[in-house]
């Protein structure tokens, strides 16, 4: 698994839990909510970090427009760095992204074009044409307990249309349980839950599911994959 760090603050203590526990990894950036409240970070900075053997992906980034709009401007120069970091790393980026589809897909369309990297629209919960540009751009699509619950027919929609192969499952924990655990507080263990859901939507078994998914995540982490073979 590959938790995440938001804020470079805390950085030294995401580290000592992936060092500490064979199976997870990290990554790390600034989240987008915390741009404004934090020194700007530099690509060089994340660079740095990826030194780190279980050091696996740059972010999360991203923009969100639902409670920070008044830090636009800095959220799409942070998301431009982050990019870059991913770029010159080869790491794949960790995208947040709420109430900003439009900026969204111009900025990583704009990227893209000036040169590939790779990514995940991390606990995925826009719609249709956001979805569908990550997809073209090659990106993944992250399935949360939102997926999950059930007033997200419209979003389980959004995954089905989208190949199997570019499917990813995350907790987003601690928020975001999937029933029936939901109202407590998130956990890894939480993410079977939400497989079970996917493996609806795609018409699989949860066995086949779980095997596809994670083969996914081998793929789009490869750092991780290399450094447990």
């Amino acid at each position: 698994m590959v938790t995440i760090c938001t804020r470079l603050a805390a950085e030294p203590a995401i580290r000592a839990i992936a060092e500490t526990h064979p199976p997870v990894f990290y990554a790390a950036g600034i989240h987008p909510m915390s741009v404004a409240k934090v020194p700007m970070v530099d690509a060089e900075a994340l660079v740095s970090l990826s030194a780190h053997p279980k050091f696996v992906g740059i972010g999360e980034s991203g923009l969100d427009y639902h409670y920070t709009r008044d830090s636009i401007a800095e959220q799409q120069e942070s998301l431009r760095i982050h990019v870059e970091a991913a770029r010159r790393t080869g790491l794949p980026l960790v995208i947040h992204a709420r109430d900003a589809d439009k900026d969204m897909a111009r900025i990583l369309t704009e990227e893209h074009r000036a040169g590939a990297f790779s990514c995940v629209m991390h606990c995925f919960s826009s719609g249709p044409a956001l979805a569908e540009r990550a997809l073209e751009l090659g990106f993944y699509l992250s399935m949360s307990g939102i997926a999950a619950f059930p007033g997200s027919a419209a979003l389980r929609q959004v995954f089905a249309a989208a190949p199997i192969d570019r499917i990813l499952l995350e907790t987003d924990a601690p928020y975001l349980a999937p029933p029936p655990n939901r109202g407590k507080r998130n956990e890894p263990a939480f993410v079977a839950d939400t497989a079970r859901v996917g493996a609806e939507v795609f018409g699989l078994d949860y066995e086949e599911f779980a095997d596809r998914t994670e083969e996914n995540f081998e793929r789009l982490f490869a750092k991780a994959a290399a450094w447990r073979s």
